[in-house]
């Protein structure tokens, strides 16, 4: 047993150490993850993403933004992306590279080109000689059509026949002496037949002149054809032939500017003059028909981009299709392809938040695709459950190659990301923060200048040194161990800007120590409502806790509550009554289903080590129940294990326990003290509770396991009572040496045969359970098991 002095139990005041600039990722605590970051962004293989795992407020976002920032600064600008029309199968724009800020040049080069198209194409299709020739071929046909039916004409006239033109076409009639047309009815048979077979030769020939004719219209139009695509090719071969050499050095754009040179000759009518309100067939508009989709501008960057993506929905993330209404229906096409955040990353960084993405299976699933396929496919995903839109483009997918960086709290890493069996093929590297870091000169150069730092983006503050310790000391407070800093810088950072609106005037010049703390001093006061209802409700009676005296089977156990913004300790009873029988231990809150499974494996331990002590010889022969008194929430955990067994130990001896002293800590079977969690703030709870009931006796204090001592870095309240002896911190290794600060008895240590003396703690406890198993054997007082076996056998 150890009693703990002023100097191991307050906050640290730690030496000062010169600050350092080296940032977040200088820390130790940070050094493992910024090394995997550094191995991660340098190996370009697929599958290389990382995983930043942090505890919260550790700076596992703003630390890992600033470091990837930093690691892009010098990398190359990756190219921009065009989707551009696909000539041969328009439903399936695809995508085209170039470098950086030339997208914007080709986009305004052929904004600029299609009004110089149409005005040179309507300049050379409207001109008069053009309008001549085409006119004098078109007049050459229709004149030897003219001249091949006047010759007919007269063929049938020599007959004593005559064509006329009716409804139902060319028809062929008998003249009489007159020149007169005679109906068929008034003709003889002979004239009649003759009238049939000229009628037969007629046609016949009528069928020639009309195929000669068809012929002839057809090479009038395949040459008017090839004269305006002459006259088209002299008009704009020159603009295309500019803008081709423009950007010939560009394989891909060059190769789809030579497609839309052809078809534009082949589609030159649609820069003619259209009546007015006559509406455009899908995608033969030609500003829509040779748009450039300029989905990805990197002119104004010098460097690949880190891009957070906040919200990594399906649209967000891999782009979209968007849509207009005309004519009450919905129409669109490949100028309408809308870019995501993939997109933007592509040649960078992709950053996304493990809780975002995780509430997303469905997107999770998608990214593990792109991923493995290397490309970026946009889909209509959230038009699925509609029918298709005509003309809908299904754009061709996009080269990936984008580093992505996931960020996110340990429970994210280990139950959902690490249990998907194609996780490690995609995320190879994990970059882990640790919680905290020892306090040593280099941790605190570097936490000072990271202070300093705060400070200064925070308006040009300074901070002065002594604020700077106490900061520090917090940042101990924060982590549960004087010997080391908390990582969750983000904290300190919080505590500091609170401090700077507290200045006179506010924001402006050095943060003293006074302001950090009446920051913390004001922080506590707005976020213990809890705290200080318990503690009124323990100083009022309604909860019971006992802070001088001594009761049989009582003991003050420490527990910590946390909620969410605050965490605080206070007392609780833990109770224990012992009677005859074979259960042992009966643990109420595991039998009412209110203990979590590591409360149950403390009890069980506390079993296991009465059967080590008290149990070589003959079965243990006791009921005891232990239960939390007025707990209706729920209890886990294990760090009462020390207190419950200390209850059942004076129940079975009779022996009372101090109310003045509060216990925490972990039992082994063996019987060690186990290190616990929170003790910091278990310790201050009990200060409160005995502080406000009456002045401090003097006598009042805290056990917990020698392996916290570290732990103790308590309020200056406390620090400074214990330094006055009006309150008393002591640590233990085992539980003997606090069954003796505690029943005021020694444990007692087994002799050769295993028997205890009887004055001692385990002496009374061993009577008390062989009183117990010969009331269960039916043996008489004084008479040993080994007497009642002789007595069975005679």
């Amino acid at each position: 047993m150890k009693k703990l002095t002023r100097d191991t139990v307050g906050l640290p005041d730690f030496p000062p150490a010169e600050a350092d600039g080296g940032g977040v990722f200088a820390l130790s605590s940070h050094r493992r993850a910024r090394e995997a970051l550094e191995f991660g962004l340098s190996v370009q293989t697929s599958g290389f993403n990382i995983f930043v795992v942090g505890a919260d407020r550790s700076g596992r976002m703003t630390a890992t933004l600033e470091y990837l920032r930093q690691a892009v600064a010098e990398r190359p600008v990756p190219s921009d992306w065009l989707y551009l029309n696909n000539f041969r199968e328009p439903h399936r724009p695809g995508p085209h590279p170039l470098p950086a800020g030339r997208g914007r040049v080709f986009r305004a080069a052929m904004e600029a080109l299609l009004p110089q198209i149409r005005e040179a194409l309507n300049k050379a299709l409207g001109d008069p000689e053009f309008a001549k020739q085409i006119e004098a071929e078109n007049d050459a046909v229709e004149r030897r059509m003219a001249e091949g039916m006047e010759a007919l004409r007269g063929a049938v006239r020599e007959r004593g026949f005559e064509l006329l033109q009716s409804p139902q076409g060319m028809q062929i009639v008998a003249l009489d002496a007159e020149g007169q047309p005679v109906s068929p009815d008034g003709l003889d048979e002979d004239r009649r037949a003759e009238l049939e077979a000229q009628a037969r030769e007629v046609n016949e020939t009528l069928r020639d002149l009309k195929r000669d004719t068809a012929q002839r219209q057809v090479q009038l139009a395949e040459s008017v054809g090839q004269m305006t695509r002459r006259v088209a090719e002299n008009a704009v071969g020159g603009l295309m032939d500019e803008i081709e050499e423009r950007f010939s050095a560009h394989d891909d754009v060059a190769a789809w500017l030579a497609e839309m040179h052809r078809d534009l000759l082949e589609n030159f009518a649609l820069f003619q003059p259209r009546p007015e309100g006559a509406p455009w067939a899908p995608g033969m508009a030609p500003e829509q028909r040779y748009a450039v989709n300029l989905l990805v501008d990197r002119a104004e960057e010098s460097h690949p981009e880190v891009i957070l993506e906040p919200d990594p929905s399906f649209e967000r993330l891999f782009g979209y299709v968007e849509y207009r209404q005309s004519g009450g229906v919905l129409e669109t096409d490949f100028s309408l392809i809308r870019t995501g955040s993939l997109h933007r990353a592509n040649g960078g960084i992709l950053v996304l938040r493990a809780e975002n993405l995780a509430s997303m299976p469905g997107i999770w699933t998608a990214l593990k695709a792109a991923l493995r396929d290397d490309e970026i496919q946009i889909t209509t995903q959230a038009r699925q459950s509609v029918l298709p839109i005509a003309g809908a483009p299904n754009p061709v997918a996009i080269p990936l190659d984008v580093k992505v960086v996931l960020v996110g709290a340990p429970n994210w890493y280990y139950t959902f990301f690490s249990v998907d069996p194609d996780f490690q093929t995609f995320f190879r590297i994990k970059a882990d923060v640790d919680t905290d870091m020892e306090a040593d000169e280099e941790n605190r150069a570097d936490y000072t200048g990271l202070i300093a730092k705060m400070a200064d983006d925070y308006g040009g503050l300074t901070v002065a040194p002594d604020a700077v310790t106490r900061l520090l000391a917090m940042a101990a407070r924060w982590s549960g161990d004087r010997r080391r800093l908390t990582a969750q810088f983000e904290r300190i950072e919080d505590c500091l800007r609170e401090a700077a609106h507290l200045l006179d005037p506010p924001c402006v010049g050095e943060v003293s120590r006074a302001a950090v703390d009446a920051a913390i001093d004001a922080r506590r006061g707005r976020n213990a409502r809890i705290e200080d209802r318990l503690h009124e409700q323990i100083a009022e009676g309604t909860l019971m806790i006992d802070v001088e005296g001594a009761v049989i089977g009582q003991v003050n156990a420490l527990t910590v509550r946390d909620t969410g913004d605050h965490a605080f300790g206070t007392p609780s009873r833990v109770t224990a009554r012992a009677s005859v029988g074979r259960r042992g231990v009966i643990n109420v809150e595991r039998d009412i289903a209110m203990g979590g499974p590591i409360q149950q494996k403390g009890a069980m331990v506390i079993q296991g080590f009465l059967a080590g002590h008290f149990a070589r010889r003959y079965p243990l022969s006791f009921n005891c129940s232990i239960t939390f008194e007025q707990s209706y929430g729920g209890v886990e955990g294990d760090s009462a294990s020390l207190a419950e067994l200390i209850a059942i130990l004076s129940d079975l001896s009779g022996l009372p326990v101090r109310q003045d002293l509060a216990i925490t800590g972990s039992a082994n079977q063996r019987g060690e003290s186990q290190a616990v969690g929170g003790v910091h703030h278990k310790v201050e709870g009990f200060f409160r509770s005995c502080s406000d009931r009456a002045p401090l006796s003097g006598t009042q204090g805290v056990v917990i396991p020698h392996a916290n001592e570290a732990g103790l870095v308590l309020r200056d309240e406390v620090v400074d009572a214990v330094a006055a002896e009006r309150f008393h911190i002591f640590s233990v290794e085992t539980i003997d040496e606090a069954l003796e600060l505690l029943l005021g008895r020694p444990a007692g240590e087994a002799d050769e045969n295993g028997d205890y003396p009887p004055d001692t703690v385990y002496g009374l406890v061993a009577a008390e359970l062989d009183r117990f198993d010969a009331m269960l054997r039916g043996r008489r007082d004084g008479e040993s098991e080994e007497d009642v076996a002789l007595v069975a056998e005679a």
